[in-house]
Formats: structure tokens, C-alpha cells, sequence
């Protein structure tokens, strides 16, 4: 089973990008235990949105993009790449900020310089592809290795109220900005350029010879989903747990990375911070190089076209490197990205949906009735709560 694992975790590092870490943080530092129903049910939504999407890539050989190339008039396809790139210059401004953020904390570096380090670190994950796809993955595993222990460390060493933590599996929201926070907590969690990327990861990862073959691929592929959006679905869980339980009722002020790294030394110890630092660190070097990967995926879908990836790279990060340089907060820039990238999670889903459930397409892996529905209910409550959050916003 062990050379079946891998596309997931490539996957479920977007789960864990830096913006996960401003978002949750945030969430729990404000509003306590309230939004943990939030991550929970963003965990689920993700685990089936990308068992579907890389079912696409086992059924059909093709990925999401090709797909909707081939089956939607160009006018819709057009729209879909323009969205899916503004879509990837969000998630970059995450994930840039956040590792520039972590090499400031940790080495001092100056945010727009730490900008560039993370763009030539990044540069040179990729070219570990060269070498295969193994290689590439087995860089991936280390960094969410490093996330994850960083976190368990942080909630051994903290704890938290496990009474008031499971009052919030129960819905619900204290005004405006807990709806902000939990749509940029969705838009955090369940990533539209990941969508794109998974069906690239499993379309052609071993050859399959016949619809057996794809079944048993199918069944492979749920195992390596479950155990990766799960492990993402722990770390996220525990930054919120975390800072709930450190920030919330001390009295110390947390409207920034930065003062959060400042409030783990301060309340719990230098190695707290700095354990949440590297974790950090990795999160936005990991991220980054998933995200340039999916940014060829979905223009060289779409368009038929590829560009140097030097070229991309520099357009998609343009706009981090702008907030960077300019002294933007890099922490309310952080969150603003994840409320972007949840208003670009229907025009990923939608597509999924749609294709999945063609029996023209995918053959015997298409879909289940029942799973369309669900699916169909995940799109429409994401597009309602954001829906919602607009309507607050300038109406409320």
C-alpha cells in the first residue's frame, strides 16, 4: 500500500499553510471554543472534495482542468482560469507572508528579503522533481512531519478544557466578524488550487490496465485521504485548542502572528515559540512549492499552455512581495487572503460535481446519487455563508 500514499499529503499541506495559522488562531484567541464546529465540519467537507477530485484523475487519466477544458464552452472555461489565478496570487500571499513572518521570528530577517528566500527555497523543492515524484513527496512528508510535531508539542505542553472544547461542536456564531473568521477559516481549509492539483497527482501515477485496476487504485486513495486530511484536520484543531485555551481570557492582546509567537514565549516558554515557529516555517516553504505546482497544473489545463516557471512564480508572488515591501499588516493580509480563496472554493467544487456524476466520463467510478447530493450541499453552504458574510458586511 505504501507506493500508493503520497498525492493527499502533497495535497494536505494547503490545509495546513499559513493561513491556517492567522485564521485559527485568530478564531480561537477572539471567540474561545465557539468556531471548533467550524474546522470540524471544514475537515469533512475537504475529505470528501478531494476524494472526488482524485477519483477524476484515476477514472479518466485527465485532471480537473483538461476536464473542464473539454466539456465546458470556452466562455466558462476562460472564466473558471481567470478565477483559479486570482485564486493562486491569494493563496501565494499567504503563504509567502508566512514563511517571511517565520524567518523574521527566527532569524531576524526583514520580511521583504525573507520573501525572496522563501521564493528560491521554493524553486528548489520543485526541482526535486526532476528526480521523480518520490523525492518530491518524501521533502513534503519531512515539512508536514515538522508542523505536526510542533503542534503536538505546543498542546501537551499548554492543554486545554476539553468540557468547553466540545461545547463547540455545537453551530453558531457571535456576530459579524465570527462569520469573517469562519469563512476565511473555510477558505483556509478547503483550497481551490488543491482541487485542481490532486487530479494532476493521481491521473497517471502508475499505469492502470483496466476498470479493476482503477477500483482498486479508488480504494487506495480513499486510505491515503483519510489518513492526510486527517492529520491536517488534527494540526488545524490544535492551533485553535491552543489558542483558545492561552489567549483568549489572559488579557494578552493576539491581532497578529507575530504577537501570538511574542504570547507563547511570554505565557508558556521559549520553546513553546519556538516550536510554533518552525512549524510555521515549514508550513510556508511546503505551501509555496504546492502552490507553484498547481499553478502549472491549472493554466496548462485551461490553456494548453505552459510558461517558464520562473515567469509564474514572479506573477503569482507579485502581490505578497507588494505587501511585503510596503509594510502592509502581513497577519489582516493573511486573513484576507483565506476570505479570497473561500469565495474561489465554488468554482472549483461546482466543476467536481458536475463531472464526477456523468457516467460518459468516469465510467464505473462515477458517482453515487447520494454522493452527489451531499456534494451538491457542500457547495451550496459554502456559497451561502459567503453569500452571508457580504450581506453583513455592507447591509448588516
Amino acid at each position: 500500500m505504501l507506493p500508493m500514499l503520497g498525492p493527499a499529503f502533497v495535497a494536505c499541506i494547503a490545509y495546513v499553510d499559513p493561513g491556517n495559522f492567522a485564521t485559527n488562531i485568530a478564531g480561537g484567541a477572539d471567540y474561545g471554543y465557539l468556531l471548533v464546529w467550524v474546522i470540524i465540519a471544514a475537515n469533512l467537507m475537504a475529505m470528501l472534495i478531494q476524494n472526488l477530485t482524485a477519483k477524476i484523475g484515476i477514472a479518466t487519466g485527465k485532471n480537473l482542468a483538461e476536464l473542464c477544458r473539454e466539456h465546458f464552452p470556452k466562455r466558462v472555461t476562460f472564466g473558471l482560469w481567470v478565477q483559479a489565478e486570482l485564486i493562486a496570487m491569494a493563496t501565494d500571499l499567504a503563504e509567502f507572508i508566512g514563511a517571511a513572518i517565520a524567518l523574521n521570528l527566527l532569524f531576524g530577517v526583514p520580511l521583504f528579503a525573507s520573501g525572496l528566500i522563501t521564493a528560491a527555497v521554493a524553486f528548489a523543492i520543485l526541482a526535486l522533481q526532476s528526480r521523480g515524484y518520490r523525492r518530491f513527496e518524501q521533502v513534503i512528508f519531512g515539512f508536514l512531519a515538522v508542523i505536526l510535531l510542533g503542534f503536538l508539542y505546543d498542546t501537551l505542553k499548554i492543554g486545554f478544557d476539553g468540557g468547553e472544547a466540545a461545547k463547540g461542536f455545537i453551530p453558531g456564531f457571535e456576530g459579524t466578524d465570527s462569520v469573517l473568521l469562519a469563512t476565511g477559516i473555510l477558505g483556509a481549509t478547503v483550497m481551490p488550487h488543491v482541487i485542481y492539483l490532486h487530479s494532476s497527482l493521481t491521473q497517471k501515477r502508475i499505469p492502470l490496465r483496466d476498470d479493476a485496476d482503477r477500483r482498486l487504485m479508488l480504494r487506495f486513495n480513499r486510505i491515503d485521504v483519510t489518513i492526510a486530511m486527517t492529520v491536517a484536520g488534527l494540526v488545524n484543531l490544535s492551533m485553535l485548542l491552543i489558542a483558545a485555551s492561552l489567549f483568549h481570557d489572559s488579557g494578552v492582546d493576539v491581532d497578529s502572528i507575530e504577537s501570538a509567537h511574542e504570547g507563547f514565549k511570554d505565557l508558556v516558554g521559549p520553546g513553546a515559540a519556538l516550536a510554533f515557529a518552525l512549524a510555521l516555517l515549514a508550513s510556508g516553504l511546503a505551501s509555496s512549492s504546492v502552490g507553484t505546482q498547481a499553478g502549472q497544473v491549472v493554466m496548462d489545463g485551461f490553456l494548453q499552455r505552459t510558461i517558464p516557471l520562473v515567469l509564474r512564480r514572479g506573477i503569482t508572488m507579485a502581490p505578497a512581495l507588494i505587501v511585503l515591501a510596503v509594510g502592509l499588516d502581513p497577519s489582516r493580509s493573511l486573513v484576507i487572503s483565506q476570505v479570497v480563496l473561500s469565495f474561489g472554493i465554488p468554482f472549483a467544487l461546482v466543476p467536481v460535481v458536475l463531472l464526477t456524476r456523468r457516467r460518459d466520463i468516469m465510467g464505473p467510478l462515477v458517482n453515487r446519487p447520494v454522493t452527489t447530493v451531499v456534494a451538491g450541499i457542500v457547495a451550496a453552504v459554502i456559497s451561502l455563508l459567503n453569500a452571508f458574510l457580504l450581506y453583513q458586511t455592507f447591509f448588516g
